[in-house]
Order: C-alpha cells, then structure tokens, then sequence
C-alpha cells in the first residue's frame, strides 16, 4: 500500500478560510458598529492628557459635589476632582487591562490548547488542572492571588489572566481533536510527516478564527472582573482613575450625587458593548455554518 507524501496531504487538506475585513464590514453592520466604538474609546484612551479639561488628582474641596455644568462636564466628587476627566483616563486602565488579558491568555491558551489537543499523553494531566481552576470563581481567585502580593495594574492583569485561560484552551482543544481525527490529517502521519510542521501548517490556521472570537469575549469579561476588583478594594490602587474606583467611591454619595456612579458605569457599559458587538460579528462571519446565511 503506497503512503501519501506530503504534497498529496497538502491537496486534500482545505484551505483555512480567507478573512476580507472590508467584506466582513460590509455583509455585517455589527462588525462596523463594534469596531467604531472600540476604536473611539481607544482614541479617548490614547490623547486622555488632551482631552481631559482639569487633573484627575486635583482635589478641590471648595468644588466638592458639584452637578454637571459647563465647566464641570460630567461633575466633581467627593473630593472635588473633576469626574469627566477621571472617566476619560479610566479608559486607560479598563483598555490596558482588557486587551493584555486578552492577548496573554490567546498565547497561553492556545500553546496549552495545540498541545493537549494534538498530544495525547499530556491531555489528561493539562486538563484536570484546567478543570480545577475553571471550578473556582474567576473573581474569587483573583482576589486570592492579589491579596499575596500588592495590588497594582501588573498583578491584577496576572490575576485575571489565571483563571481565563483554560477557557482559551477548551475551546482550541476542541477544534484541534476535530482536526486531529481528519484523514487528511492521519494520512500525514502515516506518511511521517513532523508534528511540527502538520501544526504549523494544518492545525494552527484552522485554530484562529474561533480562538480571535473567544478573546473579544475574554477582553470584555475581564474588564469587568478588573471593574468588580476595584470595586471591592483589591483592584488598582484607589489613587489610580479607574472605573471601577470612581464608582466604588461615588456609591456612598449616590442618592445626591447619582453622576458619579452612572458616567462612569455608562462608559464601562459602552465598552463592554462594543466588545460584545465585535465578538458577535466575527464569530457570525467566520463561523461557515452562519456565513452562509449572510
């Protein structure tokens, strides 16, 4: 019986689907509506020392409470720091930790995804660990692991980064046991093909379009988790703009001062839709079974 070399197993492979970003625009609205929020908060981030109307340090008791005007846009505090200006660079801080959650947990999800997907022997032990860590509460882990240490913007992205993992690699796992059990792919290895090279070229491509779509959902949960953290306390510092800071202090003044907590909740709010959006309209256009319905 002839063993297929390589180049056959290249034939029979399919081709990973090409990804048009104008033509996903195009054929889906939400992708576009998504993307524009996302990039309008990024812009906000970016130039927040030029957007801001005062410092977001300043505390001014003379100015304390004061309502939305025209020289307070969105209000002062308790303190009389201006909270537009506190809004605007609390963007940094939800942007910042988002997409670095996002991107650390893509890479450690997806290594640990390729390999237990397509290593057999290590599967059970990566994954019984995995198991372990999605069984304990995200937000409670994350307090645990702040607690050890200081708190500060570097181990609260840590903190997060733990427990969003093993959802990143069950979801490449898999689609890497789909992959692994295809002939094309059986053919490869009778043929003595390296796994290495059957990874780079078979396996990893068909894993991106599902992995890209399950970070803009791990980007949007861990803004919030961050939000929830620096509610309770053991987020960023309390001096540092946060959103989840600035509505954690404005809780108690909320019955006479409601701006406060709604601003900046309305903007985290805003964030965590565009997110959502852009999720939903890549996995709608790189998912073959919804794509052809659009």
């Amino acid at each position: 019986m002839a063993v297929p070399s390589a180049s056959l197993v290249d034939d029979l492979a399919p081709p990973p689907r090409r990804f048009s970003l104008l033509t996903a625009i195009r054929r889906n609205p939400t992708i576009a509506f998504g993307g524009i929020l996302l990039v309008a908060l990024v812009i906000i981030a970016v130039l927040a020392p030029l957007i801001a109307t005062h410092d977001p340090l300043r505390i001014t008791p003379v100015n304390r409470l004061r309502p939305p005007s025209e020289r307070w846009w969105f209000g002062t505090d308790q303190f009389g720091r201006d909270v537009f200006s506190r809004t605007v660079y609390g963007a940094r801080v939800s942007l910042i930790v988002g997409l670095s959650v996002a991107a650390f947990s893509s890479l450690l999800g997806l290594a640990l995804g390729l390999a237990c997907g397509y290593f057999r022997r290590i599967d059970g032990v990566v994954m019984r660990i995995m198991d372990g860590l999605m069984a304990i509460p995200s937000i409670l882990l994350a307090i645990a692991l702040i607690t050890l240490t200081r708190p500060g913007l570097g181990i609260v992205i840590v903190a997060i980064v733990i427990p969003e993992v093993p959802r990143i690699v069950r979801v490449v796992r898999a689609v890497v046991l789909s992959i692994r059990a295809q002939p094309y792919i059986e053919s490869a290895i009778a043929g003595g093909t390296r796994n290495m090279k059957l990874l780079a070229r078979h396996v990893l491509p068909n894993t991106l379009a599902p992995l890209i779509v399950q970070s803009t959902y791990v980007c949007a949960s861990a803004m919030l988790i961050e939000a929830g953290l620096s509610f309770l306390g053991a987020g960023v510092p309390p001096e540092v703009p946060s959103w989840g800071n600035i509505i954690a202090q404005g809780r108690t003044f909320f019955q006479i001062a409601p701006w406060t907590i709604l601003i900046p909740g309305a903007f985290l709010a805003v964030t965590v839709l565009a997110v959502n959006l852009l999720g939903d309209g890549l996995r709608d256009r790189l998912d073959p079974r919804l794509a052809r319905r659009l």
